[in-house]
């Protein structure tokens, strides 16, 4: 037995929403052969296994392909951390180090977006076209679709498609987050899913920060 801690990440400002996400603090209790059956089996967008605490290493799988790197278990796994064991400066998957900082009870990573998934983009016109799809646009597998709700302060209505990772639709992603950021050279706030909010900010030298609030809903003991 191990505990599966199972939270949501880029929740609402009140608590609601955000990505499920399933994270196994004590990592090394779970074989490496049979990670990617226990995240088909799990079925969120992500699962993640911690394998050294202290030193923030970390894998990350969907219920179909290990990722180098992924926003949402980042943020998730960096706030869940600093709950239940101590605050981390760094985490480290396989993309590389990812540094980490904490604000307001929200935790936050900084990410390049050839890290993640290499998503397209299609903007389209109002945010109720965005809210009217019915799946991804024809021809794209891997894509966030999005449109401006208040382009003078940065406010994105956006929704993520991933079936070519094994994710139908992305509840809130924070690779497509980073990545949308450093194509619009702009700070954002992204609201995606049915209520998830993350905040985006470009820093520099091809990097960017993506946010926000964690909350965890339950923890139980996995065999």
């Amino acid at each position: 037995m191990t505990a599966l801690h199972l939270l949501r990440v880029f929740c609402g400002d009140d608590g609601s929403a955000g990505n499920g996400l399933a994270v196994f603090l004590d990592g090394p209790e779970i074989p490496v052969e049979a990670r990617q059956a226990v995240a088909a089996e799990l079925g969120l967008s992500e699962t993640v296994f911690v394998d050294d605490a202290a030193r923030g290493q970390v894998r990350i799988f969907t219920p179909s392909v290990e990722l180098d790197f992924a926003g949402h278990p980042s943020v998730g796994t960096a706030w869940l951390l600093a709950e239940r064991r101590a605050p981390i400066e760094t985490l480290r998957p396989p993309a590389g180090d990812v540094a980490v900082r904490y604000e307001k009870g929200a935790s936050f990573v900084t990410a390049r977006p050839d890290w993640g998934p290499p998503w397209d983009f299609v903007q389209i016109d109002s945010p109720e076209e965005v809210e009217a799809l019915p799946g991804p646009p024809d021809g794209h597998d891997l894509v966030g679709v999005w449109a401006w709700l208040g382009e003078e302060g940065g406010t994105v209505r956006m929704r993520v498609f991933g079936p070519r990772i094994g994710i139908p639709e992305d509840e809130a992603t924070g690779s497509a987050a980073v990545r949308l950021c450093l194509a619009l050279d702009r700070p954002l706030t992204i609201h995606q899913g049915r209520g998830s909010l993350i905040h985006a900010r470009p820093l520099g030298r091809g990097f960017a920060e993506i946010g926000g609030r964690s909350v965890l809903d339950e923890t139980r003991d996995y065999a």
